[in-house]
């Protein structure tokens, strides 16, 4: 009973946590106490301490670093969830089938998945990234997201092929159900556990390669904020204004361990031990 009202307080941490992100990223324009952009003073105001005025200083273009940090959430989050929303339509999709069809289907897909997961996904999106010119945020969560589904497949088709054999599955399609009514209204929601925890893990490892395709100028490209390319435009001056790297940088760490945590909590209170 304690493991188990524990494992729930893990879930609701991991939820606030995760929740007071997404809250400041939906309410940058109205935290952010300066347009994100916009250079104050390029002569006067460049590489400022912590202050009233700047409470997390300014980079070397004059602009508020706190303002960037704030939308650079937004747009972390953003491309996280739009990128983990296609892995993990496509790996369901792919791994329910492979789970039920089994037989030669099986076969096929899973040693295509077996191929996509040989390739290296960061050199993959570094060879494409860079011979693109320019890259809208939209197009960099599609890369990543197109690039990360193979693990989310095998996942959904290792739980698939044990559930497609237990009772209700065989009572459902013995009534009549078809294949397709079966896979959602018999077999998806009982592998739906795994995919909810895969993908609260998997939107802290897309933050992680979003900032650091940014920090190499393949990502987001700036102005626009991002938190990979505010640590590229504090790098040169770590030692005269170490904030402006360290500030998102702070980011990016508490962001994955709040996913980390939730998707550790999730695991947990998912186990079968669990109920």
């Amino acid at each position: 009973m304690i493991a188990r009202v524990w494992r729930v307080r893990r879930v609701r941490i991991g939820l606030a946590l995760v929740g007071m992100l997404a809250l400041v990223a939906l309410a940058a324009p109205v935290l952010a106490p300066y347009n994100p952009v916009t250079q104050i003073d390029v002569v006067h105001a460049r590489d400022l301490p912590p202050s009233f005025a700047h409470p997390l200083g300014t980079d070397p273009y004059s602009r508020d670093v706190l303002s960037r940090v704030i939308y650079g959430a937004r747009m972390s989050l953003a491309i996280a969830a739009f990128s983990v929303a296609i892995a993990v339509t496509l790996g369901t999709a792919v791994g329910l089938t492979a789970g039920f069809a089994g037989g030669a289907a099986d076969a096929v897909l899973m040693r295509l998945v077996d191929a996509g997961l040989a390739i290296p996904r960061f050199f993959v999106l570094l060879v494409v990234l860079a011979l693109w010119n320019t890259v809208g945020p939209v197009a960099l969560g599609a890369l990543i997201g197109l690039t990360g589904w193979f693990g989310m497949s095998r996942i959904v088709r290792q739980e698939t092929e044990s559930v497609r054999h237990r009772e209700y599955v065989t009572a459902a399609r013995a009534v009549g159900c078809g294949t397709t009514r079966t896979l959602l209204r018999h077999v998806l929601p009982n592998v739906a556990g795994p995919v909810i925890v895969a993908a609260a893990l998997g939107m802290g490892n897309v933050i992680l390669l979003e900032t650091g395709l940014s920090y190499l100028g393949i990502g987001v490209m700036p102005p626009t904020p991002s938190w990979g390319n505010i640590i590229w435009d504090g790098h040169d001056v770590m030692l005269n204004a170490p904030w402006i790297s360290m500030a998102a940088g702070l980011a990016v760490v508490l962001t994955v361990l709040a996913f980390s945590y939730l998707g550790e909590g999730l695991r947990r209170a998912l186990e079968p031990s669990a109920t």
